[in-house]
């Protein structure tokens, strides 16, 4: 096992900084009641050296109290776009724009020190992530074979996931064929394609937010352009420009033309075939963004319920035509259904026109949301503040006690003996785990990493023999 000495290995290292809360999806909160014996939390750090960032994996016996520190202390790995513990593994998960990226997990060893497994393997490009039984799902939509292309050579746009079953060590991709074309083409029945936004497994269904991405090449010259709607010509891109995850080809639609409803897919398990539609239009989105991720917002409550919120994010559109009227907002699909009932609640409405970038269950029907400084509709908005949402009361609540020089805010959470962790970073001071009881939306300061700059990921392991 590879040790890393912080002094000495910084100046040597010329690791290109990662902007880690560029890229990820939704971050479930890590299994585990707590420290059984045996067991440590761990913490995914980034560290300055003078060459460029180096990333540490410390391990530490408390989330409320004390301090840890990288001095020639913790496991020197490569880092990660997202950090993802589930079943006693943590898998290092990184996104590589446009391409595959690679993974490797790693387990806590007997000697209570965080040790890296064998495997080292590349997964198709993800813009999110979820769970299923024994396997962590990274999944995205994209290009299909070019089998599939039209007269015109566009390719539709079809579901790629990737099955890393924790215990196995092993990585499988699903097959696309013409017999199983996992086509996510005309997804809710307008033309427009989809991707999906995390899933959520409550008994045996899994349940993804259906996020539509508007007409692909293939779907907007199907049948004379049947599927663009009259008014929005306009919107059909007449050749290729952008960016990064901003890029778009000629003669694409970019960006939904129902901006003012939310679609959620219901699998009855994980081979994403034949899934079952719920659609509200009390919402919209059912998803946070950044760049080229698509977070969580379908989660299950602690009774199976299952919550469905919305940031309404294409508030944030230009063309008035992809605008959202709704506000940012949540409604609910009972456990064991599949479709929304009455429950709604409008959540910009307590929070002085403000939306949330992310969410994640707090135990019980309480929910974490991370809250944006300033409302969509205004430039440089960032998500700074944290609220509780308790479901059954349907109340918004800021959480107190949180330092004012808040930076970002972490991207999992722990959630034990009715409180629920997350890390906070801060300017010119060293990230902590904050502790937050949800029945008040009272913070407290944790454990302080010193020498970080910032905590990428945390969650709890018990040792592998």
């Amino acid at each position: 096992m590879k040790r890393f000495t912080f002094l000495s290995a910084c100046a040597a290292l010329a690791v290109p900084a990662m902007v880690l809360s560029a890229c990820t999806e939704s971050d479930e909160p890590a299994p585990g009641k707590g420290n059984a014996e045996g067991g440590k939390y761990v913490f995914a750090t980034t560290v300055q050296g003078s060459n460029g960032n180096a990333y540490v994996l410390l391990t530490g016996e408390s989330l409320d109290e004390g301090h840890l520190s990288p001095l020639n202390n913790g496991l020197k790995n490569e880092g990660a776009t997202q950090w993802v513990f589930y079943k006693d593994y943590l898998y290092a998960l990184t996104y590589n724009q446009g391409n595959a990226g690679t993974t490797r997990s790693y387990v806590l060893g007997a000697d209570g020190e965080m040790e890296a497994r064998n495997t080292v393997y590349r997964i198709s490009r993800f813009s999110s992530y979820g769970f299923y039984n024994d396997d962590i799902l990274t999944m995205a939509t994209g290009d299909g074979p070019t089998e599939f292309a039209d007269s015109h050579n566009y390719l539709p746009q079809t579901l790629q996931v990737t099955y890393l079953n924790v215990f196995n060590e092993t990585a499988v991709t699903n097959s696309i064929t013409a017999s199983t074309p996992y086509s996510m083409e005309n997804f809710l029945g307008n033309g427009e394609y989809v991707t999906l936004a995390g899933a959520e497994q409550s008994g045996s269904k899994l349940y993804c937010g259906a996020i539509p991405m508007g007409l692909s090449q293939y779907g907007a010259a199907y049948d004379n352009g049947k599927w663009i709607l009259p008014g929005n010509e306009h919107l059909v891109h007449d050749q290729a420009g952008g960016t990064g995850s901003g890029a778009y080809k000629a003669g694409e639609l970019v960006g939904t033309q129902y901006p003012n409803e939310c679609w959620v897919a219901i699998y009855e398990n994980s081979d994403f075939t034949n899934p079952i539609l719920a659609k509200t239009d009390k919402i919209s989105t059912p998803s946070g963004r950044f760049r080229s991720q698509y977070y969580q917002t379908v989660w299950a409550a602690d009774n199976g319920d299952i919550y469905v919120f919305s940031p309404s994010y294409a508030k944030t559109m230009t063309d008035p035509n992809q605008k959202t009227i709704l506000p940012a907002g949540v409604c609910r699909i009972p456990a064991g259904k599949t479709e929304f009932d009455d429950y709604y609640c409008d959540i910009e409405s307590q929070a002085d026109g403000k939306s949330f970038m992310r969410c994640w269950p707090a135990g019980g029907n309480f929910f974490l949301l991370v809250m944006y400084d300033r409302p969509l509709t205004q430039s440089g908005f960032a998500g700074t503040d944290l609220a509780i949402f308790d479901a059954t009361s349907q109340k918004l609540s800021y959480v107190t006690g949180l330092p004012a020089n808040v930076s970002s805010i972490g991207k999992t959470v722990f959630t034990k003996d009715s409180k629920v962790y997350i890390p906070v970073n801060v300017e010119n001071e060293y990230p902590a785990i904050y502790r937050i009881d949800p029945a008040t939306a009272q913070a407290s300061k944790g454990v302080t990493i010193d020498g970080a700059i910032d905590i990428t990921g945390f969650g709890f392991i018990e040792p592998k023999n």
